[in-house]
């Protein structure tokens, strides 16, 4: 079996084969066995307020009492949590699965369009709301399942002052909460006082229950639930828990949680993973401040962080961040999106500690590839697949091409989801009958294991019949001074079928298009040099920051 695994030799001393996947029956074992190891340790820290082990578990279990005993919620009903980082995300979500129930996470910075579209589709009968969002829930709510709209103000778990400050500040002064009109509408806080009047019930949840309907754009336009099991998700917090684990001391840690807790990077490796580890999250609310960011970075004592290739630039690039004490940090893990070369190179000279690449998508929950922990410096590589996990390259016929060949990553493991909510045709188009997830991203694999991202299949482009990966253009163009951001898409071309468009955001404004082009030039083979250059001020972008290539890719063709 080794000799198609190849990856296991690469393994780092003391990560297991495989996890055992019948430790924990559920989530909720896990959160009840952190509880007991870890009560009086902090958990939660947001605006300067922590939350215990133990706060969390008496918190989560009033709001799972209130959500059984007053709203009469069955087995398996939806809940859509719709709030950035904030003390009352963790006890929401720890809440709805002790309730046996399934949470929706929801982007706050969704339309009412996006947003009805999914409460419709997961058929949610409770919307969670933070204020800043409620004008475009009560836009949104008519025509949905939602019996109960849940609200609350972001500084309200923060105690008094500064919770009261926060929220004014919010209000009045940045104009950050629109009014909002939702009848009916009851306060979190008076949820978990309305919770203290019931008993939490014994709620028997098995590993196939579905934890979280976790909704992604995947390879085609409407949003879908991917439907992660609590089986899926507690795989992936012991793959991932094993793999990050064996260096960190357990109980001590402190993560920065700066990606949103609704997106399912940060949900496992900071959220549950940290959690098993018995860590403590610190929660940044707005990591879009960078200013604001690298301030609280200068106050915390932090030993590890996770991010998007975007958001580790965008701190190397805020005035003070050097400045930033790193002498803790232990790991960095970038994901998401394609870490570059340029960053991680800056990342590790300026905090010592190696940027360590993984993989993953929403349908594997997310971990299926991770760089050893113990990598001294950035190597392109997505890294190996984490234990009880297999991978395959698949060519367009279905079968597995040769070692260091091209092909599409295919996932099979604990971790990959029981399908799409409701869409057996869309689940069917991304799952064989063998089981295998096939992930639309295309790669090669090493004689050691390790697997390399050339491209997502349909974001190639095909110049004169050869492949150019954008990612390697990219890659290439940022390592450029001068450049802060870069974007590489293909338009179409009458000579050559299509031909590379590069979009760049500077970071010199004496940058010229001559310049990139001659960097260019020295740099990639004839086919791959751009030949059209475009300046933005900035590039579309989702929420968490991974660059929208198809916003640019589109207007682009038509023009």
């Amino acid at each position: 079996m080794s000799q198609e695994r190849p990856w296991f030799k690469s393994y780092p001393q003391g990560v297991p084969h495989e996890v055992d996947l019948e430790q924990y029956r559920s989530i909720v074992s896990v959160f009840d066995e952190a509880i007991s190891k870890y009560r009086d340790r902090p958990a939660f820290r947001n605006f300067g307020k922590t939350l215990t082990y133990g706060e969390i578990d008496k918190l989560s279990r009033q709001f799972a009492a209130y959500l059984l005993g007053e709203l009469k919620l069955k087995k398996g009903d939806r809940v859509a949590i719709m709030m950035p980082n904030c003390l009352q995300y963790p006890i929401a979500i720890f809440g709805v699965l002790r309730a046996g129930l399934t949470v929706v996470n929801v982007n706050p910075m969704y339309t009412p369009r996006e947003l009805k579209h999914q409460l419709v589709d997961s058929g949610a009968s409770v919307l969670l709301v933070v204020d800043n969002f409620g004008k475009t829930a009560q836009e949104a709510l008519a025509g949905t399942q939602v019996r109960q709209v849940i609200t609350t103000a972001l500084g309200d778990l923060v105690g008094f002052p500064k919770g009261a400050i926060v929220n004014f500040v919010l209000k009045y002064v940045k104009k950050m909460v629109p009014d909002y009109d939702i009848t009916g509408a009851v306060r979190f806080k008076d949820t978990l006082t309305l919770g203290q009047l019931h008993a939490l019930p014994d709620v028997d949840i098995d590993s196939g229950d579905i934890a979280f309907l976790q909704y992604t754009g995947g390879t085609t336009g409407v949003a879908k639930g991917a439907m992660l099991t609590h089986r899926n998700l507690v795989a992936n917090m012991q793959q991932a828990g094993v793999w990050v684990g064996t260096g960190l001391d357990y109980g001590n840690e402190v993560i920065i949680t700066a990606l949103p807790l609704y997106h399912i990077f940060a949900l496992t490796a900071n959220c549950l993973v940290f959690m098993k580890l018995g860590g403590l999250n610190h929660l940044i609310t707005n990591p879009r401040d960078m200013p604001g960011f690298v301030k609280e970075l200068k106050a915390t004592r932090f030993t590890a962080i996770t991010g998007v290739n975007t958001l580790f630039n965008g701190l190397l690039n805020t005035p003070g961040f050097d400045e930033v004490d790193f002498s803790n940090l232990k790991m960095t893990l970038g994901g998401g999106m394609a870490v570059q070369r340029a960053v991680a190179e800056k990342w590790k000279k300026v905090t010592g500690v190696t940027l360590v690449e993984a993989y993953g998508l929403t349908e594997t929950s997310p971990a299926a590839c991770i760089n050893p922990m113990n990598l001294h410096d950035y190597n392109g590589a997505i890294g190996l697949p984490v234990p009880s996990t297999d991978a395959c390259l698949k060519d367009d016929d279905g079968n597995i091409v040769p070692l260091g060949e091209v092909g599409e990553l295919c996932i099979k493991g604990p971790q990959v989801m029981k399908g799409y909510w409701q869409r057996p045709e869309e689940t069917a188009k991304v799952m064989d009958a063998e089981g295998w997830l096939h992930t639309g991203d295309m790669a090669k694999m090493d004689e050691n294991g390790f697997f390399y991202i050339v491209d997502r299949k349909k974001d190639m482009i095909l110049v004169s019949g050869f492949n150019v990966y954008p990612n390697e253009v990219e890659d290439v163009i940022a390592g450029l001074d001068g450049v802060l951001e870069v974007a590489a898409v293909g338009v179409p071309d009458d000579k050559s079928g299509e031909a590379v468009k590069v979009f760049i955001v500077k970071k010199d404004p004496s940058l010229t298009v001559e310049q990139i082009k001659a960097y260019c030039r020295d740099n990639l083979t004839g086919y791959k040099q751009p030949r059209y250059v475009e300046f933005r001020t900035e590039l579309p972008k989702t929420n968490v920051g991974k660059i929208l290539r198809k916003e640019l890719r589109e207007p682009a063709k038509a023009g």
